[in-house]
Order: structure tokens, then sequence, then C-alpha cells
């Protein structure tokens, strides 16, 4: 038997969570340090609050991929878990910046700390049955397409959350100004919003999608169905697992191990970075009027390389047909380390959308080809605990940055924030490099 080949559109609805799910994760990525430092925290403590968020993929993602290869009910078999993430999500993006709310049991910082953690934990149990629906639904020659699309969608979910609280100040008079110690309005209702679009996509996806049973997807790939072997599994088999990893996905390893380095460095320390580099703000300025519009501006930024992501991602599954994916990742890279380094030269903040195109570039690549080079190499029945244990590669170089993040721009950087930046774009290069070492078993080039 055969996969059906699904069209577009279907493809489309099947990825649609990702908008919703990308539009929160793109407003903590942009503003949860500039809450955190309204909050109270110093600079060099943001990428240990930051910790959390790689901590929860480690831990969540692999068992909810686990989880999610045995299940089988009324309601699918990947759908119930990304349904539930997307509802404990809004609630922790209505809670976060309203966190000073509960001072009068803990302090603001740590209850919004906490909110973070319930976030990331929530964005994980969502994201990883999505990546693994793809590789459940779609035939091997669609699987770049699918990946494509999804990426398309979190870049379109990441343009509206990162614009977001600059569009309801400019464009409708949201205020962005508050007492010193509280977040601006415009920030608390950009999350609210966030919340409301990330409840109706994941909908629009639950009641669209229909999903192979586990029977229907052991006779796409030749093997029978063995029900007590699957009764008699347990989480523990997923360190069995990790240690029979495909050879692809061990090459793949390095690769995701510095682009998500170089990513988590730019989302950490971009807003301090900017504001002191570009606005020429000091290291300790965290409530001045110049600050708020430094974090708005990143807001910006970061919209304009997920609106290039999303763009591009279209034409991934083209150029990847021409000279192949492993050689479309790598130029991808290669153009998102480049703008990187340039944001250090750049003479004003207009020219940083200059920057942000390349890094939009190598963005939409990371949210695709890797994960089409992957599926191909797994056996559905895997798919889901090997998607999970796959972003191991991506918050383990994640808590590194975490941990010698803040002191090395302390101690090594002389507080200048812009040289982890620039850490950055070495890292998207290194990784440009690896991807020549990655075996693509069922790449079609024509």
């Amino acid at each position: 038997m055969e996969k059906r080949r699904l069209s577009f559109w279907e493809i489309w609805n099947m990825s649609f969570g990702f908008l919703g799910i990308q539009m929160g994760f793109a407003l903590q990525n942009a503003n949860a340090s500039k809450v955190l430092l309204i909050f109270g925290a110093d600079v060099h403590e943001l990428s240990w609050f930051w910790i959390i968020a790689p901590l929860m993929g480690l831990i969540v993602q692999p068992v909810i991929g686990h989880y999610s290869d045995k299940t089988w009910g009324r309601f699918g078999r990947r759908k119930p878990y990304f349904l539930v993430g997307a509802i404990l999500a809004s609630i922790g993006l209505i809670l976060m910046p309203q966190a000073d709310i509960f001072i009068a049991f803990l302090p603001a910082l740590w209850v919004g700390a906490g909110m973070l953690m319930i976030m990331d934990a929530s964005f994980n149990i969502a994201m990883e049955p999505f990546r693994a629906l793809v590789g459940d639904n779609l035939r091997t020659d669609q699987r770049t397409l699918g990946f494509s699309v999804q990426t398309a969608l979190i870049g379109f979910g990441a343009v509206i959350g990162s614009w977001l609280p600059y569009v309801l100040t400019n464009w409708f008079g949201v205020t962005n100004e508050a007492a010193e110690g509280t977040v601006p309005f415009n920030l608390i209702l950009s999350f609210i919003i966030g919340a409301i679009v990330l409840i109706v996509s994941i909908l629009v996806t639950v009641t669209t999608t229909q999903e192979y049973s586990p029977e229907e997807l052991a006779s796409f790939d030749n093997e029978s169905l063995d029900a007590s072997s699957e009764e008699q599994s347990s989480l523990l088999d997923i360190f069995e697992d990790f240690k029979k990893m495909p050879e692809t996905m061990r090459q793949l390893s390095w690769v995701q191990f510095f682009s998500w380095f170089g990513l988590f460095g730019m989302w950490v320390f971009a807003t301090p970075a900017i504001a002191q580099h570009v606005y020429g703000l000091s290291h300790t300025d965290s409530s001045s009027a110049a600050f708020q519009d430094a974090g708005d501006w990143v807001g910006i930024l970061f919209g304009v390389y997920n609106l290039i992501s999303a763009f591009y991602a279209f034409a991934l599954p083209r150029i990847a047909k021409k000279i192949g994916r492993k050689k479309t990742h790598s130029l991808s890279l290669i153009i998102g380390g480049l703008g990187m380094l340039s944001i250090y030269v750049m003479p004003d903040k207009n020219w940083l959308i200059l920057s942000m195109i390349g890094v939009g570039v190598a963005w939409a690549s990371i949210l695709a080809m890797p994960y089409a080079i992957l599926a191909g190499s797994i056996s559905s029945k895997k798919m889901g605990v090997y998607m999970g244990i796959f972003n191991f590669f991506i918050v383990i170089p994640q808590i590194i940055n975490a941990l010698i993040g803040g002191p090395l721009v302390k101690y090594v950087y002389n507080d200048q924030a812009i040289l982890a930046l620039v850490m950055s774009g070495v890292s998207f290069l290194i990784a440009a490099v690896l991807v020549s070492k990655v075996k693509d078993v069922d790449d079609v080039i024509q």
C-alpha cells in the first residue's frame, strides 16, 4: 500500500496550527527578555532564565513523542497532544506579562519565570506531534513540501507575533509606557491576542486533518503490527532508541548543535545588544523610553527574519530539487551567518533589516531541511520518539549557551552583548561546513 498524495491545501490545513504556536513562540522570543528585565532581572542573568526553554524541550519532547507513537483513540494519534499543549500555552501567554498581579504571593520576576516555564513546556507538547504528523501523513516525495509549508506558517505566525506590540502602539495608539516594574499594556494585549490565535489555529488542524491508523502505517512500511510488543514497551525504551538512532541523525546532530547555539544567542541577547550597540544605551538601562523603543524595534527585526523565512520556505523544495537538500541547507546557513555577523557593522537601526534578511534565509532552512532529511531514515512506528530525540540536539546547545552566555557577556565581552550575536554568526558558519558530512538517504535531485 502507498500513502495518498495530499493536495497543497490539505498539507496547509494539517500544518495550520503552527501559525498559532509560532505566534506565541515569537511573542516569547522577542519580549521575554524585555519582560524579565522589567521585573528586575539583570542582563547577565537573562540566559539563566532562558535555560527553562531548552530544559522543557529536553524533558517533554521525547516523552510526548514516545507516548504519541503509542496513542490511538477516537481523537487520533497526534492531535490530542497538540490540543492540550495549546490550551496550557495559552494560559502561560496570558499570565506571563501580568505576573505582577501575583506579587502578594511571590516576586513578579519568579512568577514571570514560572509562566515562561509553563509556556515552553506547553509549546513543546504541541510542537513535537506536529513534526511527527508530517512524517506520518506524507509520502517521501512530499515531505520537503510538508516541512516547507510548516516553515512558511511558522514564519507568518512569527511575523504577526513579533510585530504585534509595535503595531498596537504605532497604528492603534495602545500605550507602550508603564510605571517602573510593570509591563506596558501593548505587550499584555499582544500576549492575550496570541493566546486566542493559538487556540483557533490548532482547532483548524484538529477539525480538518485525518490521521492514519497504526495498522495503515505498518502496511505502508511493509511491517506487521505486533500488539504484544506494543503493550510491553515502556518509557525507558527512549534510552534504547537513543542508542540505536539512525546514522543520519547522528550526523545531523552536529549541524543542529551549532545552528541552535547561534539562534539561542540571538534570541536572548538581541534586545540588550541592539539597545547598547545601536541605540547607545548603558547595559544597566532597562526602563527608559529609548529602551522600550529598542525592544519594540527588536520585535520588528524578528518579524522581518520570520517574514523572509515564510517566503523563502516556498522556494526551498524547488531549490532542493535542483542542488540537493544538503547544499540548500549549507548555503542557507552561510547566508544567515553572514547576516548575523553584519549586525556588528551596520550604521543604524534601519540597516539591521538587511542583516535580518540573511537570518531569515537560515531560519527557514533550519526549520525544514534537517527534518526532511531525517524523516527518510526513520520507521513510521518510531517517527514520534525519534523526532523527540532529535530535539536533544536542539535543546542541548541552548542549555550550554544559557549556562555560559551570561558569564561570557560579563567577563569576556566586557558587557558588550553585541559580541554574543557575533558568536551566533560564527556558529551558523560552522554548521554550514558540517552539513557536508550528512548522509541524505532519500534525497531527490532533478
